[in-house]
């Protein structure tokens, strides 16, 4: 018996109440679906621009942080083609502070390429999106339902969590993702378009985005309010009485601890940057100098990486590190300051930005962190880092 017949047999009385599921999902939807900047008034058509913008950014980050961020991207460049006629140096210093920066990449190839070689539509099927750079399976399936109609269902970190707990699903993730993929796709429900593939009159995007406001709103990862949801009286989990339980998760192996040293050189009211490689991690961003990132990284071998320049004699170690989690490891970075000279050139691949014009740079929130606490109260960002005399990130 295969994973999603064995998920059915044992909840039979769950299985029985299927058919219901997706009207119910979408009654609660037309009743309580929130308000996003990207999601536009009820029957009315989804601008796909709009969703492909927001599903990049909502990648890895939150709605509560994406709006912003959306809001002014769309304000600067309302369409695809005013996006992809942009450079990369201009949407990564918007994108600063967002964090995953390859997403950003990413966003600005696929404005190129849809502009390019699609005349400045965006593919309407799943295999036309994947196609595009940045656009995997769940980025292709969410553009391909809420945009287009496409009776596919796209499985969020919300839908999952939905999905586990109304099926009781056993299998850790994420090796559980084909199957929650394959019970998602159950609360579409029938569609009078399913012989054409979705289309006008689908409702294929609002029964996906009803799964994700449900997730946000009621089935929560701790204390989720089930009395309020729509899909309660067959929610198997919540008749076990374990809902907080699901989705099951296999132990996460934390990255080995790294360390390196940031060197904040300034001349006068200037800053000494560089911008990092373009492939890679951070790629292309704003950076001050500094060493390797290495797990047995120790002060002296991290010295020898500072950058030379006429006129310094030592170097200043700021009391404390700066800390900051990346996916797959934490890092902590020694920040040491030195003044240069009024007429010091600044070393091959680097340069002199003045301080006040920093926000205009692409910077990671990471070099935020050590900008802020290699300046102090110079920094452009030291009335938002140093409430109560401390710098969130950094640790004595």
């Amino acid at each position: 018996m295969n994973s999603l017949a064995s998920a059915k047999t044992k909840n039979q009385p769950v299985a029985n109440e299927a058919a219901g599921r997706p009207m119910r999902l979408l009654e609660w939807y037309d009743r309580h679906r929130r308000r996003l900047p990207w999601r536009p008034p009820a029957g009315e058509r989804a601008d796909p621009y709009s969703v492909w913008l927001s599903e990049i950014m909502l990648q890895q980050t939150g709605v509560k942080t994406v709006g912003p961020y959306f809001e002014k991207f769309l304000a600067r460049w309302p369409d695809i083609a005013a996006l992809g006629s942009a450079s990369l140096d201009e949407v990564l210093r918007m994108w600063a502070g967002l964090g995953y920066y390859s997403r950003a990449r990413n966003l600005h190839a696929c404005a190129v390429t849809v502009l390019r070689d699609h005349g400045g539509a965006f593919p309407d099927t799943e295999q036309g999106l994947r196609s595009l750079p940045g656009i995997g399976p769940y980025t292709a399936a969410a553009i391909s339902a809420i945009a287009f109609g496409r009776r596919t269902m796209p499985v969020d970190g919300n839908i999952e969590r939905v999905v586990s707990r109304l099926f009781t699903v056993e299998e850790p993730l994420p090796q559980a993702k084909p199957l929650i993929q394959k019970l998602a796709a159950t609360l579409l429900g029938a569609d009078e378009m399913e012989s054409r593939g979705g289309g006008e009159n689908s409702r294929a995007g609002d029964s996906a985005q009803a799964l994700m406001d449900l997730g946000s709103s009621i089935c929560t990862p701790k204390k989720p309010a089930c009395a309020l949801c729509p899909l309660n009286d067959d929610c198997a989990a919540r008749v076990r009485g374990d809902q907080e339980s699901f989705p099951r998760k296999a132990p996460k192996k934390a990255g080995a601890l790294r360390r390196g040293a940031a060197f904040v050189v300034t001349r006068g009211d200037r800053l000494l940057v560089r911008t990092r490689p373009e492939k890679g991690l951070l790629g292309g961003m704003t950076e001050v100098p500094g060493s390797d990132w290495r797990a047995a990284q120790d002060d002296r071998t991290a010295l020898k990486q500072a950058p030379e320049l006429k006129g310094i004699a030592r170097w200043h170690r700021k009391a404390g590190v700066v800390t900051h989690v990346f996916t797959h490891f934490p890092l902590e970075l020694a920040v040491y300051t030195a003044a240069a000279p009024a007429r010091a050139r600044a070393p091959a691949g680097m340069r002199w930005v003045p301080v006040a014009t920093l926000d205009d740079e692409a910077l990671p929130n990471v070099m935020r962190k050590v900008i802020a606490h290699g300046l102090g109260d110079r920094s452009p960002h030291a009335d938002r880092n140093h409430r109560g005399g401390a710098t969130p990130g950094v640790r004595s």
